[in-house]
C-alpha cells in the first residue's frame, strides 16, 4: 500500500468528515484517477517527437502512454484525420497515488521560481488541472537525453460535489496552493 494512501485513509479522511460534516463514509472525496496529457502539435512536421515523449510520459507515470490522434483534419495546421498529435495516460490506484507523491514533494518544489500552485484551476465539480511547462522536473528525465523541452497537462479527478471539497482534499493530500 501506497504512503500518500496510507495518509489519506488515517489522516485526510478524519479531517474532511469533520470539516464538511459528512453522515455516510461514501460521501467522503477521494481521488479517481490522474490523467497526464502530452499534446505535441510540432508532430505534424517530426513524427518522431511522438517516440520520444511516449518514452519520457512512461519514464514520468511508470505505465505505457496511449498515442491520441487527430479527430478531424484541419487543413489551416496541414494537420490530417488520424495523425498522431500526443499521448496520455491514465493512472489509477497505486500508481496514482505514488504519481501525486511524487508530483508534490519532488517535481514542483523543483519548477523555478516555485510559489505554490493557483487554487482557481477546477472545473466546478471538483476535479483539478495544472499544466507543467516542462518535463525536466521530474527525477526520471535526464537533461543530456532529451531533444525538446515538452509541457505535460496533469488532470487530477476526484469524486469531490464542489471546488471548495475538492480544494480542501488536494490541500489536504499535500498541494502546494498559493493563497
Amino acid at each position: 500500500m501506497s504512503q500518500l494512501k496510507m495518509y489519506y485513509d488515517e489522516t485526510v479522511v478524519p479531517k474532511l468528515k469533520e470539516k464538511f460534516n459528512y453522515t455516510n463514509p461514501m460521501q467522503i472525496p477521494k481521488i479517481q484517477k490522474i490523467v497526464i496529457n502530452m499534446g505535441l502539435g510540432e508532430a505534424i512536421h517530426n513524427i518522431k517527437i511522438i517516440d520520444s515523449a511516449v518514452e519520457e510520459l512512461k519514464l514520468i507515470s511508470g505505465q505505457q502512454p496511449v498515442v491520441t490522434r487527430a479527430k478531424k483534419s484541419i487543413a489551416s495546421f496541414k494537420l490530417r484525420e488520424g495523425m498522431p498529435i500526443g499521448c496520455m495516460v491514465t493512472l489509477r490506484k497505486k500508481r496514482m497515488y505514488d504519481f501525486l507523491d511524487k508530483l508534490v514533494n519532488v517535481a514542483l518544489p523543483r519548477v523555478r521560481d516555485f510559489r505554490g500552485i493557483s487554487g482557481k484551476a477546477f472545473d466546478g465539480a471538483g476535479n483539478y488541472s495544472l499544466g507543467v511547462k516542462e518535463q525536466l522536473i521530474f527525477p526520471e528525465i535526464e537533461y543530456d537525453k532529451i531533444d525538446k523541452i515538452k509541457g505535460l497537462n496533469v488532470s487530477i479527478v476526484t469524486t469531490a460535489k464542489s471546488n471548495e471539497e475538492g480544494k480542501e482534499l488536494l490541500k489536504l493530500m499535500g498541494m502546494p496552493f498559493k493563497n
